[in-house]
């Protein structure tokens, strides 16, 4: 199964994307797609809106959940045929044994924690009644947090009993209401929308407390469904890519396209879209680096000893090696 799947890539790689493995006429593979919300998901939106899916020979049927957990969950159950999440939720489910890795990276954006009170401009000046917004516990935002109180505070864990659940768009608005929290940790647009806010500030952001840019979100997949659907698991990794590629070529009319989808101007889209630190790839970034810092702070049982326990094929293509020493793209994922 890995070489029928890696000769559908390839042979998309050769043709520059012209070929598309559909048979003419074939029944339509139905794919049960799992994503979240915010400008994470532009590829996603994206493939819906221009039928990317389609034209592979798919029949995307689109679903949202409010955080990385609910993703994880929704996979285990078999709700769903393949998901987007952070690194820590997927690396949560494999520590507890399910059988799936990561298919491609998703995208690499700013992630920030904002607070609202001009008194809080660093991690020790949280209160223990001070609420701080992330989309659930084991998120990719609580694990960002526990390395920093880790770095600040001398514990992962001094600020889990700040933390309250919200997806992105909740936090957002009690965030800018100033009702029930004091600070978010979030993602574009919200991140963007609440730095414009008078008064408000960021406290930290991702680079600064990983060291370097990693995928805030990941496409993962089961290994049963890697074995035993290897046309559609090529197609999915290769309409993901496509719609990529789209947006990073088409930057205006992406932004027209996304702006109504959260309530923005095409302008204001497109401002955020070219904002440093966005990038759309399927490259896979920081994956190790995670799973170490989760292991060491009890969120995990062991790190993954290896990209190869964690990644299909064609991940671990992407990241390549070099004579004599590791690919650049390999030393980031610490």
């Amino acid at each position: 199964m890995r070489n029928a799947v890696l000769v559908l890539l390839c042979l998309w790689l050769v043709t520059g994307g012209a070929f598309i493995p559909q048979v003419q006429g074939a029944r339509a593979e139905e794919l049960k797609i799992a994503g979240q919300f915010g400008l994470v998901y532009a590829p996603l939106i994206v493939a819906k809106a221009r039928g990317i899916f389609e034209r592979y020979g798919l029949k995307p049927v689109w679903k949202e959940y409010g955080s990385g957990g609910a993703v994880r969950e929704a996979l285990i159950s078999g709700e769903v045929d393949v998901g987007f999440m952070g690194i820590p939720p997927f690396l949560i489910g494999w520590d507890k044994g399910c059988d799936w890795k990561i298919a491609c990276g998703f995208v690499i954006v700013p992630i920030g924690l904002v607070t609202n009170d001009p008194n809080i401009k660093s991690l020790k000046d949280f209160k223990p009644e001070d609420k701080i917004a992330v989309p659930s516990p084991g998120s990719i935002q609580h694990i960002l947090l526990a390395m920093a109180a880790e770095k600040e505070l001398g514990s992962p864990t001094a600020l889990d009993n700040n933390i309250v659940a919200m997806a992105h768009p909740d936090g957002a608005a009690a965030l800018i209401s100033k009702k029930g929290i004091k600070a978010h940790f979030t993602t574009p647009p919200y991140l963007f929308e609440e730095l414009s806010q008078p008064g408000f500030h960021l406290i930290i952001d991702e680079v600064t407390i990983f060291g370097h840019p990693f995928n805030f979100n990941v496409g993962v997949a089961s290994q049963r469904f890697y074995d035993r659907r290897p046309a559609v698991y090529s197609s999915f990794v290769n309409a993901i890519g496509e719609a990529m590629a789209w947006i990073n070529n088409n930057k205006e009319a992406a932004a027209k396209l996304l702006a109504p989808e959260f309530g923005l101007t095409p302008a204001k889209t497109l401002e955020y879209l070219n904002w440093e630190g966005m990038n759309y790839t399927t490259a896979p970034y920081g994956l190790m680096g995670f799973g170490e810092f989760m292991a060491q702070a009890g969120y995990i049982k062991r790190a993954p000893a290896s990209l190869e326990e964690i990644a299909f094929d064609n991940v671990l293509a992407i990241v390549g090696s070099r004579a004599g020493g590791p690919s650049e793209i390999e030393q980031i994922q610490y």
